[in-house]
């Protein structure tokens, strides 16, 4: 039996359920590909899993591997799989499966694509989950086109970081809202308005949104509809928006959950390689210390991305 060391919980709770433990090496099955790790990232979602209030995660999947993206080097592929080969590097995000904070991953084949070759592999790790979440809320739910308005929540966070480039790319003119040094962070990345949310009301900013993107929630997010343009959209990766709110507004609203796409990881990996997008890395942990770079997260105000380096 060839055994990996991988970071699981096998009950929901705190820093204390969080283990490493020494298991199999998982063998891929039809359509899927048995990846080396060679990176991972922190996500607000493994923080969620961990404390079991993620729906898709609950008892009778545990144990349980956290860790959502990654990338790596495939290291043997299934049946059925011919557009990857032993050698090639990748990334990836693993959707619900068992996770990347382990030393081999299985992952779907249609998940993978090849990394940016602009940076290095610790860095492509930091990048899959937090751009697709970007791009899917942008584009396929959020339907933003150029010439469009865009307001951001959480513009130098994980996600938000990425949503201000997308954005920027696609010709959407950009409101994002940040605080402290986060401000001039998310200037830079290209936002036409960044909102100090501790100095500035944002409904006194921004008007006539095609998209309210939030990342925030709670009282954010309600607030948000004030800014909402008629025939516009509220789409939030946390709460499902109020769809009498929308309806009295003649707006959309939508929750969504994230889904592994390896063609869009490909765009996404041309446009960090044509210099339009990059990835802002906060901060980087090796393999045994997983656990410190997941509390890191908790305490929040991160600029970008945290990383976990197997090497």
């Amino acid at each position: 039996m060839t055994t990996m060391i991988a970071y699981r919980i096998h009950g929901f709770g705190g820093p204390e359920v969080f283990k490493a433990e020494k298991i199999e090496v998982p063998e891929p099955g039809a359509n899927e590909v048995l990846v080396r790790v060679r990176a991972a990232s922190a996500n607000p979602v493994d923080l969620k899993t961990r404390a079991g209030q993620y729906p898709l995660v609950r008892e009778d999947k545990l144990p349980y591997t956290l860790g959502r993206d990654f990338s790596g080097t495939v290291e043997r592929v299934g049946d059925g799989v011919a557009q990857w080969h032993a050698g090639d590097d990748v990334y990836g995000f693993v959707g619900q499966g068992q996770g990347a904070y382990a030393e081999f991953v299985v992952v779907d084949a249609s998940a993978l694509a090849r990394p940016p070759k602009t940076v290095d592999a610790t860095t492509a790790g930091a990048v899959p989950l937090a751009a697709l979440t970007a791009w899917q809320g942008l584009f396929d739910h959020g339907k933003l086109e150029a010439g469009g308005r865009v307001l951001i929540h959480a513009g130098s966070g994980g996600v938000g970081h990425f949503a201000v480039q997308f954005a920027k790319h696609k010709g959407a003119e950009v409101f994002a809202t940040a605080s402290g040094d986060g401000v001039e962070f998310v200037r830079a990345l290209g936002a036409d308005c960044v909102i100090d949310y501790h100095t500035q009301r944002f409904e006194d900013v921004a008007r006539g949104m095609d998209l309210v993107f939030d990342l925030v929630g709670g009282d954010t997010q309600q607030r948000s509809w004030d800014v909402v343009a008629t025939g516009g959209a509220l789409i939030s990766t946390l709460n499902e928006p109020s769809q009498t709110e929308a309806s009295s507004r003649g707006a959309r609203a939508a929750r969504y959950t994230a889904q592994p796409d390896g063609r869009q990881l490909t765009e996404i990996q041309r446009l960090m390689d044509a210099g339009s997008v990059r990835v802002a890395i906060a901060e980087r942990f090796a393999f045994d210390a997983t656990a410190d770079a997941l509390e890191r997260l908790a305490k929040g105000h991160v600029r970008g991305k945290i990383v976990v380096a197997m090497t």
